[in-house]
């Protein structure tokens, strides 16, 4: 895992503010927001169950996976040119993992 990513990762989990490089965490009061070039592609909620939510928006590149696959329950791989998410086909769009 890159140094990155487990930074942001860090953050991200914990709640607290981060900008390094491409990437960000913006904490709301309901939702801790990942972001990478700008782009929401996680969503840690601030519920009961602490949802999940993640997206790739629209982007299927390896940074965007990588980012993904190191946050808990996610595990992306791709064949063919098609993502799978845990296993199952997945198009990138907003689903909460739980």
């Amino acid at each position: 895992m890159r140094k990155i990513t487990q930074e942001t990762i860090e953050h991200f989990y914990s709640a607290k503010k981060f900008n390094k490089a491409n990437m960000q965490v913006e904490v709301l009061p309901n939702v801790t927001i990942m972001k990478l070039h700008g782009n929401a592609i996680a969503y840690l909620y601030n519920d009961v169950k602490r949802t999940l939510s993640i997206t790739n928006f629209g982007w299927q590149s390896n940074t965007t996976k990588e980012r993904l696959n190191a946050l808990k329950g996610v595990s992306i791989s791709q064949k063919n040119f098609v993502w799978y998410l845990n296993g199952k086909e997945w198009n990138g769009k907003l689903i909460d993992i739980n």
